[in-house]
């Protein structure tokens, strides 16, 4: 009887925190971080409900020798601490595609990969939404050296 009653205080604890937070419908902003050269993003989050959300950000690269692009999609859980402080974790994938040109020697590619991403965030009480995360990226043929990626990013976003 003390095991049920310790279990279903649990399962009504995290359905009053789940249920107990706002994400909001929409936010556009962007991500700034370092994925080697990949700093910026235009990041872009929907809410698919009230605890998860759908996050597609739109990164570039425009140096001296490399030129490159990418797409990356992720699925977001989203977690209240305290009051307007959540947390969040979540899973996608991305492609991209790059240009290499330096001294004569030039080449190109496109690539895949599969991507983590765990942070925290703070909901001002104005449409104002900061956030530090961090994103590790694992590719296939193509990507990065090594075939992983990692970058700790701020995002500031502008909800509505």
């Amino acid at each position: 009887m003390k095991k049920l009653f310790i279990t279903a205080s649990f399962i009504l604890g995290m359905v009053s925190i789940v249920h107990g937070q706002k994400i909001s419908e929409n936010a556009l902003g962007l991500r700034l971080g370092d994925n080697d050269g990949f700093g910026a993003e235009v990041s872009y989050q929907r809410a698919l409900g009230s605890a998860n959300r759908l996050e597609a950000d739109l990164g570039w690269r425009n140096s001296k020798n490399v030129d490159a692009i990418k797409l990356t999609g992720i699925y977001q859980w989203v977690w209240n601490i305290d009051g307007n402080f959540n947390w969040y974790a979540g899973g996608g994938a991305g492609l991209g595609s790059w240009r290499y040109n330096k001294d004569g020697n030039s080449d190109s590619g496109s690539f895949v990969f599969a991507a983590g991403d765990i942070g925290i965030e703070y909901d001002f009480d104005i449409p104002l939404l900061l956030s530090l995360d961090f994103r590790p990226e694992f590719g296939g043929s193509g990507y990065y050296e090594n075939n992983y990626g990692s970058d700790i990013a701020i995002s500031v976003r502008y909800q509505f």
